[in-house]
């Protein structure tokens, strides 16, 4: 349908338009500090603030508070026995008996006797000589191999045309119109005059006047005693000693005594049944009792399929290809600045340029 624009004015007002008040407001100073050009023809002055406002001040040193402990040797010689020492009273020690049995192994005067039930039970029998089948002959067929398959069989190649591509021919779109490279960034933007921002001076330093008190009150009132060391307190030893020579056997030293013992032999299997002598025959009774019969292959029903040729021409003409029309592709009207055949009525608030008319040739 034809569009066909309301009479009247759209009123475009909203309650944040109405009730907002505006201000004027000036661009916000960029705060950066001083460009500072370095000069090398000037002496450079290396003396550090810090250098600068430090002023050393005079600090006596302080009297350690740390009590002197003088060592005095003693007099007396040091006893060096123990309280095992002196509260232990050797003794003589007496053995206790052993009853432990004693571990000789009981040998016996009887011979071994190594006959077993399988060797008693077991009888020996002679085994037949085994069936030997004569080797048949490869006899090959008489008859020639048919390798035709059911492809070739039924696969007759017909004559036929190539069919014919439908495809649109690929036309290029394109304008010969000078391109205008100017952005809407680049028509609305306005550079803003910056100003430097203002440089804060730092205030001097200034030293406190006088001098400095190192004294706390735990220096000023701590007073120094006079303090012996303290004596420790130890128990009078009484030094017994003895000439008796050490007895240093033990029980089980005493009663363990070592055995002669040698390593016990390997007790090896006998064979019981005597290894296999002569040639291996791999006869099997499946080889020994089959019978080979004459195989008669089953007839097959399957139906011929004759293809009959045709000298006609393949039809590959589509329902696609006969009615398919080719039609011109148009250009968009909206890619032009102004489009060819419309009349220009105006352009809306939001920049929009409206051309509801169509001039018909």
């Amino acid at each position: 349908e034809e569009h066909k624009p309301k009479t009247g004015e759209i009123e475009l007002g909203t309650t944040y338009q109405k009730d907002y008040n505006a201000h004027k407001i000036q661009p916000v100073t960029i705060v950066r500090p001083l460009e500072r050009k370095h000069t090398t023809g000037g002496k450079l002055d290396t003396i550090p603030t810090y250098q600068d406002d430090y002023r050393s001040w005079e600090v006596q040193r302080r009297e350690p508070s740390k009590v002197e402990h003088i060592y005095h040797p003693p007099t007396e010689k040091f006893g060096n026995s123990t309280t095992f020492q002196d509260d232990f009273v050797p003794r003589e020690l007496n053995p206790r008996q052993s009853f432990k049995p004693p571990c000789v192994a009981k040998l016996s005067d009887v011979p071994f006797d190594s006959a077993t039930s399988h060797r008693t039970s077991y009888i020996v029998h002679q085994l037949e000589p085994k069936f030997i089948r004569s080797k048949e002959q490869y006899k090959p067929s008489n008859q020639p191999f048919e390798d035709l398959t059911t492809h070739r069989n039924d696969f007759k190649g017909l004559p036929g045309q190539l069919a014919k591509s439908c495809k649109p021919e690929n036309a290029k779109v394109g304008s010969n119109a000078y391109f205008n490279g100017v952005t809407e960034f680049q028509d609305c933007f306005q550079p803003w005059l910056v100003s430097l921002p203002e440089v804060r001076k730092r205030k001097e330093y200034i030293p406190p006047p006088g001098n400095m008190d190192f004294n706390s009150t735990s220096h000023l009132d701590y007073i120094k005693h006079d303090i012996s060391p303290a004596v420790p307190i130890r128990p009078i030893s009484n030094g017994r000693r003895t000439n008796v020579p050490f007895q240093g056997n033990t029980t089980t030293k005493e009663d363990f005594k070592a055995w002669g013992s040698c390593r016990q032999e390997i007790t090896k299997k006998q064979q019981e049944i005597p290894r296999p002598t002569g040639k291996f025959y791999d006869l099997t009774t499946f080889k020994s009792h089959y019978i080979p019969h004459q195989i008669i292959p089953a007839q097959s029903f399957k139906p011929v399929h004759a293809v009959v040729p045709n000298s006609a021409p393949f039809q590959d003409e589509t329902m696609y290809c006969t009615e398919y029309t080719p039609k011109k592709q148009e250009i968009c009207p909206a890619n032009y600045p102004s489009p060819p055949g419309y009349v220009y009525v105006n352009t809306d608030s939001h920049g929009h340029k409206f051309f509801p008319f169509k001039l018909i040739a």
